[in-house]
């Protein structure tokens, strides 16, 4: 694929963390692409995160919800879209699995892995390959950065230490996690855009790991002064566990390293960006103590260069 296409792209759930960072980084290395995205500004979403793009003639935002066959039809019938990048879903629901479809070039997709997953991203396959449909599936590691809404783990700490409440952990703890800086993540869908082989899975997975409950105790001593390691304790909560969790997600991404991608951004790196843009924007999405279903009404209001896609 030559970047010097003209291409136009569209980005389902722009407004959301890894959506709007995919964007952005859409915008920078494709300066001349038409980037479209849809986005029913939920709870977890904000036009705030699509500031570095919204003055751009490139950039159209579409209001609307993506399991509304009638908008999505008119805009493939209207909109010539090259590429989709389907970025839209709420992930802290359990069992959830996401996936890019695009009608003439690749898609990439995003997976939450779950017990009953691999049989249901089979069945995926079957069907999209059945229907001759040019697609690939991403599955990746934790996904952290700034303005990741605090519903997920890091900014969640983060805002209960900045209010001095205590980190809350389900379960016993002892589960740990591998976290990906976000734009490693946004790097290997425009690898897989651009190398990746139709109707392939790829595991973009991270190297590092750590307990949660190590998780807690380093947030807590870089934010909290001169902590005594034996007070670190009284930062902690111990919550009922899920129904269902999983002690640990390792993957292997040797398929996706063979077209030349590795994680770029350290732990240590990405956590110091990560703690400073949180500090800087610290009434970036309300408080934990205030109610976190917002209504897309109270959270942005739909910006006046949005396209009205009126269905009849």
């Amino acid at each position: 694929m030559s970047g010097r296409e003209c291409r136009t792209v569209l980005v389902t759930g722009g407004a959301g963390f890894i959506g709007s960072h995919l964007i952005s980084a859409l915008a920078v290395r494709f300066p001349h692409w038409r980037i479209l995205t849809v986005d029913n500004l939920q709870y977890c979403s904000s036009l705030k995160n699509l500031r570095s793009v919204e003055a751009s003639s490139k950039y159209t935002f579409i209001p609307g919800d993506v399991c509304d066959p009638f908008l999505i039809k008119r805009l493939f019938a209207t909109e010539k879209i090259d590429i989709v990048f389907h970025c839209a879903a709420e992930t802290h629901t359990a069992c959830l699995i996401h996936v890019f479809i695009s009608c003439r070039e690749l898609v990439p997709v995003s997976v939450t892995l779950h017990a009953c997953e691999e049989q249901c991203i089979l069945y995926l396959i079957i069907f999209l390959n059945s229907e001759f449909f040019p697609v690939l599936i991403t599955r990746s590691s934790n996904v952290y950065g700034p303005h990741q809404h605090h519903e997920k783990v890091i900014p969640r700490f983060l805002s209960l230490i900045q209010q001095d409440q205590k980190c809350t952990i389900q379960g016993s703890g002892l589960q740990s996690r591998h976290f990906l800086y976000v734009s490693d993540v946004t790097d290997a869908f425009l690898t897989l855009m651009e190398k990746g082989i139709l109707g392939e899975i790829y595991n973009i997975g991270s190297s590092f790991e750590i307990p949660i409950i190590q998780l807690a105790r380093e947030l807590v001593k870089v934010k909290v002064k001169d902590v005594p390691e034996e007070a670190l304790v009284d930062w902690i909560e111990f919550v009922e566990d899920r129904p269902v969790t999983e002690l640990r997600y390792p993957m292997i991404s040797d398929k996706l390293h063979k077209l030349g991608w590795r994680p770029k951004v350290t732990w240590k790196e990405g956590i110091r960006r990560t703690i400073q843009w949180y500090e800087e924007n610290p009434n970036y999405w309300p408080s934990i103590s205030e109610n976190e279903e917002e209504s897309p009404a109270s959270c942005d209001q739909t910006p006046s260069h949005a396209v009205p896609y009126h269905v009849r």
